[in-house]
């Protein structure tokens, strides 16, 4: 079952007199619960393509679908819909709310959809628990490590149960043990929950762990395969 079609996706951008090709006529379709990561040197379209997806910027031309829905015709509100209740993100950067603890973040997107206070509460303290922070509830993100912090933006995305998570450069600010631990963690979530993965990496290591590898130049996708 495909729950992404993107069709001829174009994204330009313009520096000076130069007009740099972000998206260069990408045709993609993926697979509902798959783990895919896109590969490619900084400035091949990796980040574009997730943003596109995750509509938090607009195409110049093309059509993205995501379960029956055109999120490329979708107006400000009913994206934001989407967003709020189909697609968990996981930034590089973590984007966790410093003077809230972790749960308190992990409730953020809960307390935005409408859900009751014990609702929130026993939710995330369930998958904090599954992302192995059982215990770290109340700390703030200044009194977690990186690869915490990280865990609890994965368990803040997945917590509603989305139907895609878009992961862009999670491992960047990770060494390479707590990369593999955070990798581990995203497999096991992807098999565990159903939920598919679009991860945008330049790490081989986290490649190794994709289903499908597809990589990305110059805005065009160059090569894309199914990985043992």
């Amino acid at each position: 079952m495909t729950a992404i079609k993107c069709v001829d996706l174009c994204k330009n951008y313009e520096q000076g007199d130069v007009v740099i090709k972000a998206l260069d006529h990408v045709s993609l379709d993926i697979d509902a619960g798959s783990f895919i990561c896109l590969s490619g040197p900084s400035g091949s379209g990796k980040t574009t393509l997730l943003n596109m997806i995750g509509g938090l910027d607009k195409l110049d031309s093309g059509e993205i679908d995501i379960d029956g829905q055109r999120v490329d015709q979708l107006g400000k509100g009913p994206l934001a819909d989407l967003r709020l209740h189909n697609i968990g993100f996981v930034f590089q950067s973590y984007n966790l709310i410093p003077v809230l603890s972790a749960r308190e973040n992990v409730e953020f997107v809960m307390q935005v959809q409408g859900m009751t206070a014990a609702e929130r509460r026993n939710k995330s303290l369930a998958i904090l628990k599954e992302v192995g922070l059982a215990g770290m509830e109340d700390r703030r993100p200044a009194e977690l490590s990186g690869g915490q912090q990280q865990r609890v933006a994965v368990a803040r995305a997945i917590v509603s149960q989305p139907k895609l998570v878009l992961a862009d450069e999670p491992t960047a600010n990770l060494d390479s043990n707590t990369a593999r631990q955070l990798m581990d963690l995203l497999r096991k979530l992807n098999q565990h929950h159903h939920v598919t993965f679009l991860i945008a990496t330049h790490d081989e290591q986290v490649m190794e762990y994709a289903e499908r590898l597809i990589k990305m130049q110059d805005g065009k996708v160059i090569n894309d395969q199914l990985q043992a």
